[in-house]
């Protein structure tokens, strides 16, 4: 029996609220950028994730032109789901950064989070899933 995830079921999995780990290649033969991030998105869709204008992540994601998506399920039996693919850059709406701040903490949380965090040097990569990985291993 195959422990990959249908592609229904990575796409509910995906568009499931993860802490997505982001990774993309940096110029200059260094390692690639991994970090943590918010992300939406849409069965069938886009995977969008936002960023300030001027961040190191900003710079390697528009350098790289794609970037890889890991999201994972810590709880047995473990799943994860990995997404990889070429990017768009646009500015960053306000709401959609309300969309997902209030994703991650709720709808009280989100508006404050806007209220301390003002607009307008975001910007929104939204990326076009091509390559995917995913277990689940319960399966098993």
């Amino acid at each position: 029996m195959s422990l990959s995830m249908s592609p229904a079921e990575r796409d509910e999995f995906l568009a499931e609220l993860h802490v997505g780990v982001l990774s993309v290649a940096q110029a200059g033969g260094a390692g690639p950028l991994t970090v943590p991030v918010w992300y939406t998105y849409r069965p069938g869709g886009t995977v969008n994730m936002s960023t300030g204008r001027g961040t190191r992540k900003a710079w390697a994601i528009e350098a790289a032109g794609r970037f890889t998506l890991c999201v994972q399920d810590e709880r047995p039996p473990y799943r994860y789901v990995t997404v990889e693919g070429p990017v768009t850059v646009e500015d960053a709406t306000d709401a959609e950064r309300l969309e997902l701040a209030r994703r991650y903490l709720g709808a009280e949380g989100g508006d404050a989070y806007i209220a301390a965090n003002p607009g307008g040097t975001q910007v929104v990569f939204r990326m076009t899933p091509e390559h995917w990985l995913s277990r689940d291993y319960g399966r098993g």
